[in-house]
């Protein structure tokens, strides 16, 4: 089959969006089919604004145009709302076509966290961004759940899956040689943003070390006022897996995340993760196995600390890329006819 999927976020961007596309890529051409991946690093571009890491395409429909009709797909899937999604959703109206989209992100909390947008008025362009979709694929029931409550129709659910032999337990590595301070070592590993909640974490009164691995719009102020913490800077590969790893809990402050892949990272690095009681990482964590979910993230966090690192890694490797990949597979139509 012949793929197209639609995009404005991708590498260099390092987020959980950008790792879910790249793996399902990676997996749908190990299955023999042919994708083309419509992104903003191909063409011109400008930062987004408040977000300069993500690169926004300036002729986003002339670029999704030519993508389009010179690769002919069988199926369209449009997996971010920004300008490139919007000139695919245009395009693919305007032609007839079929396609399928996906909610990743809240986009509308992440807006009125920055500007005075009411959450109904960002929440009527979602709807009908996804509304034309024959399919909108969400990564798990609750925010299917929620979404309807919006208005959003023809939701299924497509799940995440975990890098389980890039992130895995380092047993002959020192932990306190790479996360250096005093245990128990509690990490935050992601975008340092306001909607991460980051300072949540940051504020708690814990024992040991807290630990931030991650970059983001918010570092630099939130390292001059916690300068207790121990910053890692943004880490990739190998060497975030061992930080990881080499964490007693990792700390999930977000309130808005739709699942947070972290979560399971973390896991199958044999880290359990304390989080608060929200639909992201509810999708994730089975209290008392692989984390605890408290409205006192300081409770959850202690109580994490007596988990079996081994119980967290087996929660993870229930989630595998190549079953998460068939199950989207399922869920594509065809474009035309």
């Amino acid at each position: 089959m012949k793929i197209a999927l639609v995009t404005d976020a991708w590498a260099p961007q390092v987020n959980g969006v950008v790792r879910a596309l790249q793996s399902t890529v990676q997996e749908l051409r190990a299955l023999d089919h042919e994708v083309l991946v419509i992104h903003s690093g191909e063409q011109a571009s400008m930062p987004c604004p408040t977000y300069p890491e993500i690169a926004l395409a300036l002729q986003p429909f002339s670029q999704v145009r030519r993508a389009l009709q010179g690769f002919a797909p069988d199926a369209v899937h449009i997996a971010t709302e920004g300008p490139l999604g919007l000139a695919a959703r245009l395009w693919c109206a305007g032609q007839g076509w079929r396609f399928t989209s996906s909610f990743h992100t809240r986009f509308a909390e992440y807006i009125a966290a920055r500007l005075p947008v009411p959450l109904p008025v960002a929440y009527s362009f979602l709807r009908w961004f996804h509304n034309g979709a024959a399919l909108t694929m969400v990564s798990n029931q609750p925010l299917a759940d929620e979404l309807r409550g919006w208005g959003f129709r023809h939701l299924v659910l497509w799940s995440r899956g975990v890098d389980s032999n890039l992130f895995r337990p380092w047993p002959d590595q020192d932990p306190a040689a790479v996360l250096p301070g005093p245990r128990p070592a509690f990490v935050y590993f992601g975008r340092v943003a306001v909607e991460k909640n980051v300072e949540d974490f940051l504020r708690l009164d814990l024992p040991g070390a807290q630990h931030v691995i991650g970059d983001g719009p918010q570092a630099a102020e939130l390292r001059q006022r916690y300068p207790n913490v121990h910053w890692h800077g943004m880490l990739h590969g190998e060497e975030l897996s061992r930080h990881v790893a080499a964490a007693d809990v990792m700390i999930f402050p977000s309130k808005t995340d739709t699942l947070g892949l972290v979560v399971r990272e973390a896991n199958a690095c044999g880290v359990p993760v304390a989080a608060y009681p929200v639909i992201g990482p509810q999708a994730s964590i089975i209290d008392g196995v692989n984390g605890y979910m408290r409205e006192d993230l300081r409770e959850a966090a202690l109580l994490a600390l007596q988990l079996r690192r081994e119980d967290c890694r087996s929660a993870a490797l229930a989630y595998d890329w190549r079953s998460c990949t068939l199950n989207f597979l399922e869920n594509l139509v065809p474009a035309r006819g």
